[in-house]
């Protein structure tokens, strides 16, 4: 910084800065006021207080100072940076060190606010001292500078004086290594779950590139993030595998440096398991465990009621957080503590003990006032009085005392186990409880019963698939006792109901027999019959073995193949206990419906035989093969396919069906065939042989069609006369050679068009959509007139309106020697013209004179409305408004009455030309009726469909508007009276 105030840099080629606050601006730093002051020299205030300063060429060049308490840490220390060749300081420089203090951000403004000074890899901001660093000056860098500080928690912001910096023309500075000015310490302790950042910033000319790594190889994870052009490194919710030694490194052209600096993770004590309040009885014992995690890893301390708790050899012990009370006292009561501790921390937990005396009491555990037995059973009575302490408990069996034997002992709960009872044992039995607090007693009376016996036999039964049996289960029991009966197959409940139809109860008040309907082969197991009682339970097991038709034959290959035969063989399925006495083979192949029979040598597979051979297949198609075992019983499920296998080529022996031909164009003989499939073609390389000859010639030409799925051919020279008869065969060939031809057929070469044109065409409207036409038409070839060359087929008719070109004009043909035809489809008042030919399968001849017709007005475009209807003694009485035509339509010369007794019904047709009808109906049928006009136009529109519900035989009415289904009409007969002239 020069005299006046300027920092002044050497020739921006050579330079570099740092630039750190001017002057003293103060705001709260965390709960502390924070002073940007003019200096960064360190200098005790008063107690507890502490300014950091520094001093550059003899003025003040800027520092951080906080004039609160404890603001920075014991810790915090000054460190002064490397010297530089370029500059001499009468004060050195310092960097302080002091506990990151995260609600304050520093940047730098630029000239004027709002530019600020973007960091790279040549400027940089350290966010622990404030210092701004540009390892290499250049021109665009020369103006004013200052610094802001931001506080994160309160959003205030202070600035600082601008500092003015300049270039120095009076010293020159080569290039030089990077020396590293910001950098972190060598031993940097992490908590648990924090984020750290280290920053390393390097001056040196080139600009030095700034790089990161961990010194034992590690890769960074993908949450470590590197930014400001590498100058920080930051590692959020540090973790134990984040520790380490973390290396940056600053590299130039001329050189490299780096520092280092170890991470180490700590993490103060957490509980993670609470000892809870509890409540003990006198001479019971305790045990509380407390863990906790930590790093160093913690250790544990126990307190009572504020004070310590020692272990000694006798009651108390504290183990690795574990504290143990045997034998309970009153004394013992309290609120304890666990204290887990380490270096970087402890934490606590509480729980209170409760020590209880109590007089002995059976009120919440009384003895059962009646038990069973099972005559040479055992059974145990339980004593579980609530006493503490624990007391002396004995047994009485009426007014007698009861000593222990070798049937008879008390065990240490105080609970009585009978052993092998007998009849004698029954009777009534008392717990007697007593401690120094107190003494009670509970009864219970003990019943011995018959023991329950299952007297069905263990069994293996054998059944056929579809047979049912019945599993008997029969007991004798106790007569007060209720058995219970439970099956179980192969060792799982049979739920009777949710296995469909197969298995049902059967059997009286002391029998469990089931009844399996329908057997089938998983039906075959073990089967168990469970019975139980109050006092004991018993089973029995039945082996069902279950014959059926054998399981499906396994391992099917084909070992040799040819042309027409396949060699199989396989390996046999379970017979499902009746031997198998034959094997059934089936074939598919892509062309086959599903599976299919095929024949084989030996033509009966026995049931000890495991090969055969497949024959009559055929050649060249992709095959699978499967087998179905039979034995006396039926046939079973077949095997899985073998592996396709193609059978071998040979010559093709089918020949093309429904050979024929004709039509086409002049000088054409057109073939056509129907392809042979392509499972019939016996190999590759399929197609046709086409021969054909002039009828009574007696050379043939040919021609090969090499496509398997070809279906014509056409032969075209001018020596070819119209419509002449030749005779064709045609053959196949594949790779293999060439195969038959097929039968011989006369097929027609394409005929000449007709030459000759209808005439006396006359055009004649019939409505407004319809007009007839007739003609004169040409001799018709007859096998009295058999000159073929003039045949024709039929007629073609081409209309088109006036106002249009032909090139719009709709067709319309007609089939043999037809010369009327009706055209439908047309417009109303409208002109057309039509033209007709004669036509054959080579086309159609010359058109005859065009006759012009004009269709009649359309027919009344307007519906009959009000429509009403009333119903009196059987009759239906209907009325409509008179329709009355337009002036384009043609005028209205009466109604049609269309009804019907459904929807799906043919409907009848009624004409009249008066607005009225009276109907004569049968009583309860439904109707439904709709009204059209109609013209010399044709039909108009039709009124809204009406719905006539059944005639009851009272009067009814209604209109247009009612719509419903009818039923269907059987008989009716109408009578018309005119209401209104037309």
């Amino acid at each position: 910084m020069s005299a006046d105030g300027e920092v002044a840099a050497p020739p921006p080629e050579h330079a570099h800065a740092v630039l750190t606050p001017r002057q003293s601006l103060t705001l709260p730093l965390c709960g502390c006021p924070l002073t940007v002051s003019a200096s960064f020299s360190t200098r005790e205030k008063g107690r507890g207080k502490r300014v950091a300063s520094q001093q550059v060429g003899g003025r003040r060049s800027g520092g951080l100072a906080c004039l609160g308490t404890d603001c920075f840490p014991s810790s915090t220390t000054t460190t002064p940076p490397p010297s530089t060749n370029t500059t001499t300081f009468s004060t050195q420089p310092i960097s302080l060190w002091p506990s990151p203090l995260v609600c304050l951000t520093f940047s730098w403004i630029f000239n004027k606010y709002p530019s600020v000074v973007k960091q790279d890899s040549r400027r940089f901001v350290s966010q622990k001292t404030g210092n701004l660093y540009i390892a290499k000056v250049e021109p665009s860098d020369v103006g004013n500078y200052t610094c802001v500080v931001t506080n994160t928690v309160t959003k205030t912001r202070v600035e600082g004086p601008p500092t003015p910096l300049v270039l120095r023309s009076d010293g020159v500075m080569g290039e030089y290594e990077p020396k590293i000015e910001v950098q972190f310490p060598e031993l940097v302790p992490v908590a648990k779950g924090s984020t750290v950042k280290l920053e390393c910033f390097a001056l040196g000319n080139p600009v030095p590139s700034i790089t990161w790594r961990r010194t034992d190889g590690v890769p960074f994870s993908r949450k470590v993030d590197m930014r400001k052009a590498s100058g920080v490194l930051e590692i959020p919710y540090f973790q134990q595998e984040d520790a380490g030694i973390y290396e940056c490194t600053a590299d130039n052209a001329k050189g490299r440096n780096a520092v280092k600096g170890k991470l180490s993770f700590y993490a103060p004590p957490q509980l993670i398991e609470l000892p809870q309040d509890v409540q003990k009885a006198m001479d019971e014992s305790l045990v509380w465990e407390c863990k906790a995690t930590g790093k160093p890893k913690p250790s544990f301390r126990w307190m009572r009621n504020g004070e310590n708790l020692e272990s000694d050899e006798g009651r108390v012990q504290v183990i690795n957080g574990a504290l143990t009370i045997s034998r309970l006292m009153l004394d013992d009561m309290g609120m304890y503590q666990c204290v887990a501790e380490n270096k970087h921390g402890e934490v606590y937990s509480n729980a209170e003990l409760k020590v209880v005396a109590v007089a002995p009491d059976f009120s919440q555990n009384l003895l059962k006032t009646h038990m069973m037995v099972r005559e040479g059973g055992d059974v145990l009575i339980e004593c579980r009085p609530k006493m503490s302490p624990w007391g002396v408990i004995s047994w009485r069996k009426g007014a007698e005392a009861l000593r222990e034997s070798s049937r008879i002992s008390i065990l240490d709960n105080g609970s009585l186990r009978l052993s092998n009872a007998t009849k004698s044992d029954a009777g009534v039995y008392t717990c007697f409880a007593r401690n120094k607090f107190g003494e009670a007693s509970s009864t219970g009376n003990l019943l011995v019963k018959e023991p329950t016996v299952i007297t069905t036999q263990p069994a293996t039964l054998d059944v056929t698939v579809g047979e049912s049996i019945v599993l008997s289960c029969q007991v004798t029991h106790d007569p007060s006792l209720e058995p219970r009966f439970t099956w179980f197959f192969n060792e799982q409940l049979i739920k009777f109901g949710s296995h469909g139809d197969y298995f049902e109860k059967v059997g009286g008040h002391s029998a469990g027999d089931i009844m399996i309907r329908n057997i089938q082969l998983r039906h075959a197991g073990k089967y168990t019959c469970a019975v139980q009682t109050k006092v004991d339970s018993i089973s029995i097991a039945t082996d069902l073995i279950v014959r059926g038709p054998p399981g499906p034959p396994t391992s099917v290959h084909v070992e040799e193949i040819s042309d027409n035969t396949a060699s199989l063989s396989w390996r046999p399925g379970p017979d499902n206990h009746s031997p198998i006495t034959a094997y059934t083979i089936q074939a598919r192949t892509p062309f086959s419906l599903g599976w299919q029979a095929v024949t084989t040598v030996p033509e009966v597979v026995g049931g000890r035989r495991l090969t055969a051979t497949v024959t009559d297949l055929s050649p060249w198609v992709e095959y699978e093969f499967r087998v179905l075992a039979s034995n006396s019983i039926g046939t079973g499920e077949p095997s899985k396919p073998s592996k396709q296998a193609r059978t071998k080529e040979t010559l093709p022996k089918v020949t093309p069906a429904n050979v024929s031909g004709g039509g086409g164009s002049r000088s054409e003989l057109v073939i056509t065939w129907e392809p042979v499939p392509e499972e019939l073609q016996n190999g590759e390389g399929f197609g046709y042989v086409v021969a054909f000859r002039p009828l009574n010639a007696t050379s043939w030409m040919q021609a090969a069609v090499p496509l398997a799925d070809a279906s014509r051919y056409i032969f075209k020279n001018d020596s070819v006369l119209p419509f002449a008869p030749f005779q064709v065969k045609v053959g196949v060939y594949n790779n293999k050679g060439e195969g038959p031809f097929g039968p011989i057929v006369t097929v027609y070469s394409a005929e000449e068009e007709p030459v000759r044109t209808p005439n006396r065409v006359r055009a004649k409207s019939l409505s407004a959509s319809e007009v007839e036409v007739t003609w004169r038409g040409l001799p018709w070839y007859t096998s009295k007139r058999p000159d073929l060359s003039k045949r024709i087929l039929g007629y073609e008719l081409r209309y088109w309106e006036k106002t249009e070109k032909e090139e719009t004009a709709s067709v319309l043909r007609t089939v043999g020697n037809q010369t009327t035809a009706i055209i439908q489809g047309l417009k109303g008042s409208s002109t057309y013209c039509v033209a007709v030919r004669a036509y054959n399968t080579a086309g159609t001849g010359p058109p005859s004179g065009v006759a012009n017709v004009t269709t009649k007005k359309p027919p009344p475009s307007q519906p009959p409305l009000k429509v009403m209807w009333n119903t009196s003694n059987s009759k239906i009485i209907l009325n409509w408004e008179q329709v009355k035509a337009l002036e384009n339509e043609s005028e209205v010369m009466g109604y049609k009455v269309l009804y019907k007794r459904n929807r799906h019904s043919r409907p009848s047709v009624m004409e009249t030309n008066t607005t009225s009808v009276e109907l004569s109906l049968p009583i309860d049928e439904e109707y439904i009726i709709q009204i059209k006009p109609f013209g010399e136009g044709g039909e108009g529109s039709s009124s809204r469909q009406i719905t006539i519900p059944r005639i009851s035989g009272s009067t009814a009415m209604g209109s247009a508007s009612t719509v419903s289904t009818l039923s269907a009409l059987s008989t009716i007969a109408l009578s018309f009276t005119a209401r209104t002239s037309l």
